[in-house]
């Protein structure tokens, strides 16, 4: 399988969400499944049922999340020298000159990605074509409602 690369904070994130998965999520369903089964009759027996998919999810989840942290290349840009170059995990400060409107995105993996908290997938259009290019670099990019065109203010590793 293929790397998928993590930021530091994205790998914290999954850690944590692992940890509160196996250390109570997981014990508190496995309860709820006892006192339900202690109630009687499985077939009917709604509150079994729920659990029981409740389990079924954690399980997954946690498979989910362990197969990424096993497949992850964790990259910390805070130890690279890359002079300016946006990279994977870089924060950018973009301009788009049609509307003086100024933006901010921490290029992440899939998985973190929130474009509300500014964390904008490596996948998406408009991190592909920052990929490689520098401060003060303008790029085009394909967007569907056409082409717009940013201009690159910053670049940090934070």
């Amino acid at each position: 399988m293929n790397k998928v690369p993590l930021t530091v904070r994205g790998a914290e994130k999954l850690r944590a969400e692992l940890k509160k998965l196996k250390s109570v999520d997981r014990p508190r369903v496995v309860a709820a499944i006892a006192e339900a089964r202690a109630h009687g009759d499985l077939k009917e027996n709604a509150e079994y049922h729920a659990a029981k998919e409740q389990q079924g999810f954690i399980e997954g989840r946690i498979r989910d999340i362990e197969g990424k942290l096993s497949n992850a290349q964790i990259i910390d840009v805070k130890a690279l020298d890359l002079h300016g170059k946006v990279v994977f995990g870089a924060t950018v400060d973009l301009l788009d000159p049609s509307s003086d409107e100024e933006v901010t995105y921490k290029i992440v993996g899939e998985d973190e990605a929130d474009i509300k908290e500014g964390l904008l997938s490596v996948s998406a259009p408009i991190a592909r074509a920052l990929i490689g290019k520098e401060e003060g670099d303008v790029v085009n990019v394909e967007v569907p409602g056409g082409v717009r065109e940013y201009e690159i203010l910053e670049v940090k590793y934070i």
